[in-house]
């Protein structure tokens, strides 16, 4: 994203991914979309098949003591919606329109190094195809992941690290069953947290809280649907369509933030300076958020020799990270069974949904976090139409 950003606005990148084309294309991720995450694809000129398959859910529903009960997003924040579109299609379409500029683009790029990050003249080496690169450049934005190697390259004592890691995980699966239901279902049943979700009109994503190291293999494809069941069928007779789960597995559960997301010409991006629990959906578009305000901030360097905005890039994205961590935790410690939750606990809980879903000012408070806050910049200061 970053780079079709900085290629509307004439600047060179070269951009370096140590997986395949088919890895990063083939793996399911995150799937909802914000409204300014569309509205940001669709200026970008990068939205072609997002406006044909993506699947718009104007509210979402939250089920708990076995009834659902419906949030209208659109009606409460004036119109505005989430988009149900996978992460990976995003990408997809994003390496579609890199090929299509003929910029440099390393696939399975290995043995990847970054160095001389507080000089003019940052480095980054890698091997591609056994031939060895080292790049010299201006930026070095670290767009790698949690795991990635941009983080780790910053000298200790430079980062202040917060950090939650919460004791239970999901366990995930893709189904050949067609949703149920319209929109997404968050539940909360004595037995832990379920999700309902969709990625296509025939393809279902379903979730369901587990400890954070459960082995996926103790889970048969019955059982996984049993308790999928158990946990979401409602009063009124709704519940999950059951079909061929075509992918499973855990993953456990944390927030992290890395402050500040720069040093020196070096510039961290999406799960690279942060990671949210997946409750909120925020995580892809944090990622986008981050590359909005870099793209702004290199276009008013190159343009104007302007560094104000780079001066600002880390606490312009934390001010909305914060946000989005807050707002995660809360949807986190609502929906799920804590290992020493307490009957007390359990009954604030249920209060707390009961107030949520009874409350015009509490909806419209979800519903305009859900959604998405408004961007920290315009489009117009990066370079695209409003």
């Amino acid at each position: 994203m970053l780079a079709h950003l900085l290629h509307l606005n004439g600047i060179d990148s070269v951009v370096v991914e140590n997986r395949s084309r088919d890895y990063v294309i083939d793996r399911v991720r995150a799937g909802v979309l914000e409204q300014g995450t569309v509205d940001l694809l669709h200026a970008m000129g990068v939205a072609a098949r997002l406006r044909q398959e993506g699947l718009r859910h104007d509210g979402v529903y939250i089920s708990f003591l076995g009834q659902r009960h419906h949030i209208n997003f659109a009606e409460l924040t004036g119109g505005k919606a989430i988009t149900v579109y996978g992460q990976n299609e995003v990408v997809k379409d994003l390496i579609e329109a890199r090929v299509a500029t003929s910029g440099p683009l390393y696939f399975e790029a290995e043995h990847v190094s970054v160095a001389a990050l507080d000089s003019s003249s940052p480095v980054i080496r890698f091997h591609h195809h056994d031939t060895e690169h080292e790049l010299q450049c201006d930026f070095i934005a670290g767009c790698d992941g949690f795991h990635g190697v941009c983080r780790p390259s910053i000298p200790d004592g430079v980062l202040t690290v917060y950090e939650r890691v919460y004791p239970f995980g999901w366990l995930g699966i893709l189904a050949e069953a067609a949703p149920s239901c319209e929109e997404l279902v968050y539940t909360l049943h004595e037995r832990g947290f379920a999700l309902f979700s969709m990625r296509s009109p025939t393809v279902t994503r379903l979730y369901l809280q587990v400890p954070p190291d459960e082995p996926i293999e103790r889970w048969s494809d019955e059982a996984i649907w049993q308790e999928m069941l158990r946990r979401m069928t409602t009063g009124d007779g709704w519940k999950p369509n059951v079909g061929r789960i075509i992918q499973k597995g855990v993953t456990p559960m944390r927030s992290f933030v890395a402050a500040p997301m720069r040093h020196g010409r070096l510039f961290l991006a999406g799960d690279a300076a942060h990671i949210v629990p997946p409750t909120g959906a925020k995580g892809l578009n944090l990622a986008a958020s981050d590359v909005l305000v870099l793209a702004r901030a290199f276009k008013a360097f190159y343009e104007r020799g302007r560094t104000a905005w780079l001066d600002e890039y880390s606490d312009v994205c934390l001010r909305r990270v914060w946000k989005a961590q807050r707002f995660s935790w809360w949807m986190t410690s609502t929906l799920h069974r804590a290992p020493d939750e307490s009957a007390f606990d359990h009954q604030r809980q249920i209060a707390d949904l009961d107030y949520l879903t009874s409350s015009r000012a509490a909806m419209t408070s979800l519903a305009e976090q859900y959604v998405g806050l408004p961007a920290e910049v315009s489009f117009e200061s990066a370079g695209l139409p409003a």
